[in-house]
């Protein structure tokens, strides 16, 4: 079994947390639009892009993937990027989710600071972005 395989699918893998991350987004969001129903407000149609945030970072897990696939490193590197890359794109995932949710429960409770909220959720991607970005250099630099 070539270990560079198994980085791989972890990058992917727990990349994927982005699952755990817009259920927990989607469930406040829902929670939010029914207050706003209840009481008679507007439901703010925008904490859809709330809940779909943490999709990217599966994107991020992927093309790390691909970027291991292509490197020409030996397999513990490819597998420690693999699997500690795709660990931290994935709680970046999970964590940016738990943001979203939080941005659902506050917009549908006060209808202010959309763009407060999106500041923060940007915040937690970065992370994701980071780790792709550092992923590719360290997999460039070993070579």
């Amino acid at each position: 079994m070539n270990l560079a395989f198994i980085g791989m699918a972890a990058a992917l893998g727990l990349s994927a947390a982005s699952a755990f991350g817009a259920g927990f987004a989607g469930m406040s969001s829902v929670g939010a639009w029914k207050k706003c129903y209840a009481s008679g407000k507007p439901a703010p149609f925008i904490m859809i892009a709330f809940t779909g945030a943490p999709l990217t970072q599966t994107i991020y897990g992927f093309l790390l993937m691909n970027f291991i696939n292509s490197a020409n490193c030996d397999a513990g590197m490819a597998l420690g990027v693999g699997l500690f890359g795709g660990l931290a794109i994935g709680m970046s995932a999970l964590f940016q989710g738990r943001c979203a949710a939080a941005a659902s429960d506050a917009l549908g409770a006060t209808g202010k600071g959309t763009a407060n909220y999106f500041i923060v959720i940007g915040i937690v991607e970065t992370v994701a972005l980071f780790t792709l970005v550092f992923g590719l250099l360290l997999l460039n630099s070993a070579g």
